[in-house]
């Protein structure tokens, strides 16, 4: 009886040894796409690094639909982490991973053992309800292995902000009035105002008001568009004489009529044509609409573009049979309600499992009230959109599954890592309302903005920032990748500017000019006039940083953003302080020694514009050299307190020599706070008055002498 009492202890104490080497095993997760091209290649990611003999050893291989073994070039990149096929035939794959694969495998466990995934030629259309739930399902046990650590978007450290140059793209130039501020020449950008020359048509609350501005004097309102009550106006476009309106809104999606059915609320992003032939009479000639957030939209040639992004409720499939995955859309010229998109309208895209759609709608305006709506569905997500005449890029993040070692760490601030992401970059031709997918790729790193990306004679250009500015074990890098045609990787400038991340970039021709900062603001002029080897040519370094920047001719540069200085911590380092906005005039004719030519402070701590995040609220008015922006000043207080001093907007003649201030048409504060309803949001011209333009009211001036002549109020 002692002997087998003994033996029970020690039967019980070798499964609790047992039980708690399992339990502080790590788990070794991996993320792979579902969908891959054949000249594209596949990539899967490992949670933790891969032994570097694995795929020498047959610890990972690969395997067909017949379950025969695959001869295949593999792969581990230099991260360590990553493993690549490069080409693939058409057909259906699974990766084998023995856990010997993964270094200090004896204290990990496997989440999964093999990943399935299928080589396409061309991206194919799916077929049934089938194929798309298998890729929700595939994405739930993604999620289920990493313990819901997986991001399904947003970009790492971010912060609230045809052959393309980009330095003639400013407005003003369509005509003697303005236009919008856009990225790309002869590419309009959707925006909360536009005008005609004679009237000016801008969104206010939930109404789109039409002001008679033609006398400058007095103006009236012509109409005010009202909309339903759950419909709220975001974005304008004109198209000869039709008014574009882009609009959020919410609807209950019907039901099977069953009492215990749920009934599901979609976003909407709804889209209202207006015949403004009498714009004092415009008339709803067509409504329709897709699922989703509004992304972005454009219009070239008559033809508008936009892009949504559509979050389904996957989860559902735990607890319902058959749920609703598709997108939903509608058009009021077929009668049609809301109702999922046809099957054969989506598409998965390769190098990312996201549980999102980007949704890309098209149509030709010049015959809006007949011409037909192409609309298609991606899976793959979108984060940043850009735009030329001829291709459409929109951007999804491919996140790196977390350590759980890393992850465990997450109380200790000194050691804890986010995860991590890069970017696939997905090209679309445009035709027509002919939207055709042509490729992607991978790049290192999250995008800033839409200014990160451009393309000119053929190449595309980005820029990014990988890691996070804060993290001292595995400080920030900033790269520039240049892909050609057909998306692939041809040439690189990377790890600039350790221990920082981009504030802004601009693309000029053969040029690339990159903004980063922490401490101080470099300003990177880099050459790419030789795709397969861009190279810096120079750096400038000052205070302050920039977060737009704009052309002003081929050898000088605007930035606008924030003065900041570095203020002593007792007993620690000096930390950055921002004061007020800053406009900068980089001379940058002489490419290898970049300079400031001048600059100019407007207020102190808390200044801000919506130039520095919008860069659809800069005034142009080339001829007379004269820039101009909303502004809402603040000052410093007592305490570090900050006081309100008023808000309007101001306008600077910026010519090569310098920057001179032209006027300022700023309110003094009345209250502690702005008013919100008589805030500038735009600045716009026509002919020689000017124009501000407010959620409340429209004031006129003259363009020579900037005198007030008359303030039209909505309200």
């Amino acid at each position: 009886m002692k002997k087998r009492s003994l033996w029970l202890i020690a039967a019980a104490a070798l499964a609790m040894i047992g039980l708690t080497v399992a339990f502080m095993m790590d788990k070794v997760t991996v993320s792979a796409s579902s969908i891959a091209l054949a000249d594209q290649g596949w990539k899967a990611n490992f949670s933790s690094p891969l032994k570097p003999d694995a795929i020498e050893k047959g610890d990972l291989y690969l395997i067909n639909a017949s379950g025969e073994p695959v001869d295949a070039e593999m792969t581990l990149l230099k991260n360590g982490k990553t493993i690549e096929i490069p080409l693939l035939a058409p057909g259906e794959y699974k990766l084998h991973i023995k856990k010997a694969a993964v270094k200090g495998s004896l204290l990990k466990s496997l989440a999964l053992s093999e990943v399935s995934f299928v080589v396409q030629e061309e991206l194919e259309t799916l077929s049934n309800a089938d194929e798309l739930k298998a890729y929700f399902a595939r994405l739930l046990d993604l999620q289920q292995q990493s313990d819901g650590s997986m991001a399904v978007s947003g970009s790492a450290d971010s912060m609230a902000s045809e052959e393309s140059s980009s330095a003639d793209a400013a407005g003003g130039e369509g005509g003697d009035f303005s236009s919008t501020n856009n990225q790309v020449e002869g590419v309009d950008e959707a925006d909360l105002v536009k005008t005609d020359g004679s009237f000016i048509y801008s969104i206010s609350d939930s109404s789109v008001v039409i002001s008679d501005v033609r006398n400058p004097a007095e103006m009236n309102v012509a109409a005010k568009l009202l909309f339903k009550q759950d419909m709220y106006p975001q974005q304008l476009f004109l198209s000869g004489n039709t008014l574009v309106v882009l609009g959020s809104q919410y609807s209950v999606l019907p039901t099977e009529g069953k009492i215990n059915d749920y009934q599901r609320h979609v976003g909407l992003t709804s889209v209202y044509l207006y015949d403004i032939q009498n714009p004092s009479s415009p008339q709803l000639i067509r409504e329709f609409g897709t699922e989703g957030d509004l992304n972005g939209a454009r219009l070239t040639e008559k033809m508008l573009y936009f892009v949504t992004n559509v979050y389904p409720d996957y989860w559902m499939m735990e607890s319902q049979k058959d749920p609703e995955l598709r997108p939903h859309h509608y058009d009021s010229q077929k009668n049609e309600d809301l109702q999922p998109m046809p099957y054969d309208n989506l598409s998965i895209l390769p190098g990312t499992m996201e549980g999102r759609y980007s949704v890309i709608t098209a149509i030709d305006l010049t015959n809006p009230t007949e011409n037909s709506i192409s609309t298609d569905g991606y899976l793959g997500g979108s984060e940043q959109m850009y735009m030329n005449a001829e291709n459409l890029y929109i951007t999804a993040s491919v996140y790196m599954p977390i350590d759980e070692a890393e992850e465990d760490n997450d109380l200790d601030m000194s050691v804890w890592q986010p995860q991590s992401a890069n970017t696939e970059i997905f090209k679309f031709h445009l035709e027509g309302d002919g939207v055709k997918f042509v490729a992607s790729n991978e790049v290192a790193g999250t995008l800033l903005n839409q200014f990160s990306m451009d393309e000119y004679n053929g190449y595309f250009r980005v820029v990014t920032t990988e890691g996070f500015t804060w993290d001292e074990a595995a400080p920030s890098k900033n790269h520039l990748f240049v892909l050609d045609g057909g998306m692939k990787q041809i040439g690189s400038v990377e790890d600039l500017a350790q221990g920082e991340r981009i504030y802004s970039a601009r693309f000029m021709g053969d040029k690339a000019y990159m903004v980063t900062f922490k401490e101080t603001d470099p300003l990177f002029v880099i050459d790419v006039s030789a795709p397969s080897s861009p190279k810096v040519l120079g750096e400038l370094k000052i205070p302050g940083f920039s977060n737009y920047l704009h052309p002003l001719d081929e050898n000088h540069l605007i930035g606008f953003g924030y003065d900041t200085k570095l203020e002593p911590v007792k007993g620690g380092e000096p930390r950055v302080v921002t004061g007020g906005m800053k406009i900068s005039l980089f001379d940058v004719s002489d490419f290898s020694n970049p300079l400031e030519k001048d600059a100019e402070i407007i207020g102190g701590p808390g200044t801000y514009s919506p130039l520095q995040y919008d860069h659809k609220a800069l005034f142009t008015h080339k001829e007379s050299n004269l820039y101009g922006f909303p502004v809402a000043e603040y000052a410093e207080g007592e305490n570090d307190s900050i006081l309100f001093q008023g808000s309007g907007a101001m306008l600077f003649e910026i010519t090569p020599d310098g920057i001179e201030k032209a006027a300022d048409l700023m309110k003094e504060a009345s209250m502690q706070y702005e008013d919100w309803e008589k805030s500038v949001q735009r600045i716009l011209y026509i002919e020689d008055r000017l124009y501000t333009v407010a959620n409340s009211e429209i004031s006129s001036y003259g363009l020579a002498d900037f005198n007030l002549i008359q303030t039209l109020s909505y309200k």
